[in-house]
This record gives C-alpha cells, structure tokens and sequence, in this order.
C-alpha cells in the first residue's frame, strides 16, 4: 500500500433512465476525516451510505462531496376517469332534456374537475433502490478518482522524504566524522580551558578542576544524538517503504529529529558541529513540513 497525500479531486459522472448523475469530490489536509456532504433535497436518505463509503477509503483529510442530479421533466399522460365522465354525461343529457339545457360538450366535461386525472409521479420503491445504486457506484467511482490522486501526490510526497532522510542521514555522519570529536582534539581543548582556570588569581583544587572538566567532556559528547538520529533515519524509511497512512507517525519521527538535532546544537563544542547542528535543524524543518500532507 504506498503512501497517500490528504489533497486530491476525484469526479465521475453516470445516467439513470434520463437523469444526469454527477459527483464532484476533493480533500485537503485535517488532523481526523471529516466529510461534508451537498447532497440534493429529497436525497438525505444517501448521507449514511456516503460517509461509509469515504470512510471505508480514506482515514484522513477533510473531505468534501457534493452530487448534481438532474432529471428531465416526465411525460405524464392525464388518465380519463371514465366513471365520472359517463355520469356527467348522463347529468348533461337529463339537463338538456329536462330543462332545455345547452347540450354538453366534450371539452366543456373533460375540463369539470376529477374528469383528468394526473397519476402520482412518486417513485416505486423499486425504483428508488435502483437510481440510489447508480448513485452509489458513480460515486465509488470518484472516490476511486480521488485517491488515484492521493496517491499519485503521496508518491511524489515520498520521493521529497526520503530525501529530506537522506540529507539527515549525511548530516548526521558528517557530525560523527567531524575533527572536532577526535579523543586528541577533545584533550587539547580541555587542556586550554584547565591552564587557563589554572593561571587564575584565585587557587583552585586542581583535583576537582580535572574532575569537572572530565563532567563536561561527558556532557559534551553527541554519540547518544549521532546514534538515534541513525536509529530515526531507519524508522522513516521503513515507515515509507510500509506506506498507507504513516503521516502520524512520521509526524511523531519529525519531532523526535527536532528534538535530536536541537540537543546536538546545545551540546556542541565547536564552531563545525554547531553548523552541522543548524543545517540539521532547516531539514528537519522542510521534513516536518511535507509530513504535514500525508495521511
């Protein structure tokens, strides 16, 4: 399953017996799956079926649906209500006869109320089941287009992470391998900063001189950072390798490289290994950025 963006637009459209179905589907980031649904008056009965089907998709974004169903006009044929029709004639004819009534005419009976009769246009149950599948199938059709999307923009997210881990991973060996971590270089420095504690004008213990300055050194050390910043790298590219939604926990790996990098910083004792340390923190940076977007 390879990675997912939370941003895409997926639309697909299908005919039903004369009605124009057309969905129209689009997704941006969110911390949870919302969906927000327009659907036609009258199609409320859809909106539980709908949300299962984005859920059953997707597990993050808010995502907005909305359906456009449009029907042509039916051609209702009026039905002659013959019963009535012969009574009103027989009525006419004994008006006519009885007290000289102008005789009946047939548009004059056909336009007496309840002569015509226009059938319900409600839909069959039948009926009704049968435009909603169509709904249905047009609209797994756009989810089918939108995370088509998701992931396309989820793979192209991928290639930017790795190489953000990438840049982390070279950062991180380059701290490891820098001069300034040499065991000599260490000594040299500490040498300094005793000879000149040493040569204050206040004496000092030089026993609990050398004793702190053996605390800072390990203080100094970065081997911890150097190790999980390694550890790290490996956990993003297995989670990218694993794909689906990793955007929480690649979240979570952003920070602890955050953390990491900011340590390094605080710790370092050179001018190059704090250059380092900032570089690592704009990647870091640009990393958490695009995690953002993902699942």
């Amino acid at each position: 399953m390879g990675l997912q963006s939370m941003t895409g637009f997926g639309r697909a459209a299908a005919e039903h017996q004369g009605a124009a179905i057309a969905w129209e589907i689009k997704s941006v980031n969110g911390k949870t799956l919302e969906a927000r649904l327009r659907l036609p008056p009258g199609f409320e009965r859809l909106e539980q079926p709908v949300r299962q089907a984005i859920q059953k998709r997707f597990s993050r974004g808010n995502v907005q649906a909305g359906l456009v169903l449009t029907r042509a006009a039916p051609a209702v044929q009026p039905v002659v209500n013959e019963a009535l029709l012969a009574e009103l004639a027989g009525l006419a004819r004994r008006l006519e006869a009885e007290f000289g009534a102008a005789p009946a005419t047939a548009d004059g009976l056909l336009s007496l109320r309840g002569v015509l009769e226009t059938p319900d246009g409600e839909e069959s149950e039948e009926a009704r089941a049968a435009l909603d599948g169509t709904i249905l199938a047009a609209l797994d059709a756009a989810l089918a287009a939108l995370e088509a999307a998701r992931r396309e923009e989820g793979a192209a997210l991928g290639g930017l992470l790795a190489g953000h881990l990438a840049a982390i991973e070279a950062l991180t060996l380059r701290a490891e391998a820098d001069p300034s971590r040499e065991p000599a270089a260490i000594r040299a420095r500490l040498s300094e900063q005793v000879a000149l504690l040493l040569d204050a004008a206040q004496p000092l213990d030089e026993a609990r001189l050398h004793m702190e300055a053996a605390f800072l050194a390990t203080r100094a050390d970065i081997r911890e950072e150097i190790d999980r910043l390694k550890t790290h790298v490996a956990s993003g590219r297995a989670l990218l390798a694993a794909g689906g939604p990793a955007g929480r926990k690649l979240d979570f790996l952003s920070q602890e490289f955050n953390r990491e990098s900011n340590t390094l910083c605080s710790k370092s004792n050179a001018a190059s290994v704090t250059a380092i340390g900032l570089e690592l923190k704009a990647v870091v940076d640009q990393f958490r950025e695009q995690v953002q977007n993902l699942e």
